[in-house]
C-alpha cells in the first residue's frame, strides 16, 4: 500500500529537485523517495535522535497507560 503525501516547496527548490531528477534520469517522486529513505537511516544512526524517540515513546505509553484504565 502507498500513502500519497502534499509537499510545497519555494520555486527554487522546485527547481533544484527537478534538475537532481532529471540529470539522475529518475522521476522527481523516486528522487523524492530515495532523499527520505536516506533521511530515515540518517536518523537511525543518531544516538541523540534514538534517545529523544526512546523518550517520545516511553512519554506516549504512559498515556496509552492511563487512557486504558
Amino acid at each position: 500500500m502507498a500513502k500519497g503525501f502534499t509537499v510545497r516547496l519555494d520555486d527554487e527548490q522546485a527547481a533544484e529537485l527537478e534538475a537532481v531528477a532529471k540529470a539522475a534520469g529518475v522521476p522527481v517522486a523516486e528522487e523524492i523517495r530515495q532523499a527520505i529513505t536516506a533521511r530515515i537511516e540518517e536518523r537511525r544512526q543518531d544516538e541523540e535522535f534514538r534517545a529523544r524517540l526512546r523518550r517520545s515513546i516511553e512519554e506516549n505509553q504512559k498515556i496509552l497507560d492511563r487512557l486504558a484504565q
